[in-house]
């Protein structure tokens, strides 16, 4: 056979040769990139999971401090009701002895004549002198107490103290007694029901200082506000003030209209001076 019918067969079997080492080298190359990925080249599918979970932001916030955690409903906590009366039996009869609250009060008011007072609760009445004593004051303090008149000021003193005069808590039956002793009836349905003033005594009834009265207690109006009402009334009696009438339905009722008994149309007040003005009604 000729030399040239040859070249070709030997060209074709290079080529062969070659394509067969070719394909050994990517196989070889394959096997090579496989091992190295598992061993620390690029990292599986498995491995970057696990560092994404590592890694991200956790899907739960952190507990609010307890001042910001907000409340399961949504709404904000609203403030406790007023207390309209006291709750539990009230005693209607006591030992007919008082005691007295020991200390000195400040002095109220600005300017004008000082008038002193003491304070004392019936033994049996199950009621702390201290307490009452507090309530008194905060009751003539005002302001919108008698002592914003700029003509009076209004002292408590010890028991033993000299005094103007003296402000009693007592049980029903007590305080119709010392009120009938004083020229005052304070019985309704035959039971000794109101407050009263007699010489140089003001007496509160501790029915009334812990049950207020019915339309005081309809309408929602707080118990401290029958209190202030019946200590600034009485101690206006001992002022020398009379009882008032409403001066109209709708307007403020004036601290010296017996407002225990009725309204009358009247809104409920427990001063006797509005912004700085004495408030009065027509005389009854």
């Amino acid at each position: 056979m000729p030399s040239s019918a040859r070249r070709p067969v030997s060209r074709q079997r290079r080529f062969a040769l070659l394509a067969q080492l070719v394909a050994v080298v990517l196989a070889v190359g394959a096997a090579v990139t496989v091992i190295a990925e598992g061993s620390g080249g690029r990292r599986g599918a498995e491995e970057l999971a696990a560092e994404a979970l590592a890694t991200r932001p956790p899907l739960v916030a952190a507990p609010l401090p307890p001042s910001a955690s907000p409340s399961p409903s949504g709404s904000v906590p609203s403030s406790p009701p007023p207390v309209l009366r006291v709750s539990g039996a009230v005693p209607s009869a006591g030992t007919g002895t008082f005691g007295y609250d020991a200390r000195s009060g400040p002095v109220l008011g600005r300017a004008g004549e000082l008038r002193r007072y003491r304070v004392a609760v019936e033994s049996g009445s199950n009621e702390d002198a201290a307490d009452f004593a507090q309530a008194v004051q905060m009751a003539l303090a005002g302001p919108g107490s008698w002592v914003d008149s700029g003509r009076l000021r209004l002292q408590q003193v010890p028991g033993e103290a000299p005094r103007d005069f003296t402000v009693y808590l007592a049980t029903a039956r007590t305080a119709g007694r010392m009120c009938a002793d004083g020229g005052v009836d304070i019985r309704i349905g035959g039971r000794p029901y109101t407050s009263c003033r007699a010489p140089g005594r003001v007496i509160i009834n501790l029915d009334r200082w812990r049950l207020s009265v019915p339309h005081f207690v309809s309408a929602g109006v707080p118990l401290e506000v029958y209190r202030t009402y019946v200590v600034n009334h009485e101690v206006g009696h001992q002022l020398g003030h009379r009882h008032e009438r409403c001066p109209g339905a709708g307007r403020p009722a004036p601290v010296m209209m017996q407002q225990t008994l009725f309204l009358n149309g009247c809104r409920v007040n427990p001063w006797p001076y509005l912004d700085g003005r004495r408030y009065a009604g027509p005389a009854l």
